[in-house]
């Protein structure tokens, strides 16, 4: 499984669901969405700033993280940004992969 961090910032009408279904509803609908493609919600807070929201998802693959960020803007009540997340083990492996590249002008 691969692990994104999915960030998303409200629309007005996502707003008006948010103060209707709550903190709580929301939290159990992406669990339910995750859950569908076969993955799991790990975190889910609410912010301030430019994103209202901060999900950790552990999801099958890339394409589970692009049905969910379809069916997300597809819904209308929000707008979202994905990131895939490495853990540090990941970095570990990349780092001792050789690699053959040749810097620009060289």
């Amino acid at each position: 499984m691969t692990r994104f961090l999915i960030e998303g910032t409200y629309t007005h009408e996502g707003l008006r669901g948010l103060l209707k279904d709550g903190g709580s509803g929301r939290v159990e609908a992406v669990r339910k969405m995750a859950e569908s493609v076969g993955g799991r919600l790990e975190s889910f807070d609410f912010s301030f700033g430019d994103q209202d929201t901060h999900v950790i998802c552990d999801l099958p693959d890339h394409k589970a993280a692009a049905a969910v960020a379809l069916a997300i803007g597809a819904a209308g009540g929000a707008t979202t940004r994905t990131l895939v997340l490495l853990r540090p083990e990941e970095v570990d492996e990349a780092a001792h992969r050789a690699v053959e590249y040749r810097a620009p002008g060289v």
